[in-house]
């Protein structure tokens, strides 16, 4: 059996013992004070766990137990030669090959004819909201970055998650106004018994996917449904 693919996590907690060994609890301080926590899911529990899971898999080894006062006892990890192929080696295939990560977003931007107009454009209002403060947030990180004069390498990450931010705010504010102004048409209904009427304005004709045969000698087009789709 091949060794589990080493999760966004593990790659922190790899990254953080590569420079020097801590134990789970200064793990999860740096990477909250650092604001990772803003590229990962970090959570004390799954942390612990992710830890585990490396230390079965000789990625990582126990190297002490400390105790401060009255706490609990601190199992220190160093990171192994091991480990540190596998970090490596993740982050090189993360980077070389552009992968599906199935952001939640688009799949409801997929379903969203399901609510009435109103409601979406509030809903779709708010997100901006959010956006916006997540772009002030990542403005005050790279701010502070610059003025510390932290490498740059240290925190490119940082651009492109702004960067990305700008990009879905923008999107969602032109298609705001397309919906608000009535460009975009959208279907009216109850929400309580789903009864629904067509848009104002003619809607086009939509065009057969009938395919008539091919002529001889030649490959035809074919239209194929999601439906259809075997993955």
């Amino acid at each position: 059996m091949g060794q589990a693919p080493v999760t966004p996590l593990a790659i922190a907690v790899l990254a953080l013992l590569e420079e020097r060994p801590m134990h789970p609890y200064e793990m999860y301080q740096t990477l909250i004070s650092r604001r990772e926590d803003k590229l990962v899911k970090v959570r004390p529990g799954s942390l612990y766990h992710t830890v585990s899971r490396l230390a079965d898999q000789e990625l990582v080894r126990a190297e002490g137990v400390d105790r401060a006062g009255n706490r609990p006892e601190r199992t220190t990890y160093r990171i192994t030669t091991r480990g540190r192929d596998a970090l490596r080696n993740r982050i090189a295939e993360i980077v070389r090959q552009p992968i599906p990560e199935y952001p939640v977003f688009p799949v409801a931007l997929g379903e969203l004819h399901n609510l009435p107009k109103p409601e979406v454009l509030a809903l779709l209002r708010e997100r901006i909201g959010e956006l916006e403060i997540e772009l002030a947030d990542s403005d005050m990180l790279i701010t502070w970055a610059e003025q510390r004069a932290v490498p740059r390498r240290y925190w490119i990450a940082l651009p492109f998650t702004r960067a990305m931010l700008a990009a879905e705010a923008a999107w969602v504010k032109e298609f705001v106004a397309e919906l608000d102004s009535g460009a975009l048409e959208w279907e009216d209904f109850d929400p309580e018994t789903g009864a629904r009427s067509e848009p104002s304005g003619a809607r086009p004709a939509v065009a057969s996917t009938a395919r008539p045969p091919a002529p001889d000698g030649a490959v035809a087009n074919s239209v194929t449904s999601f439906s259809d789709d075997p993955s």
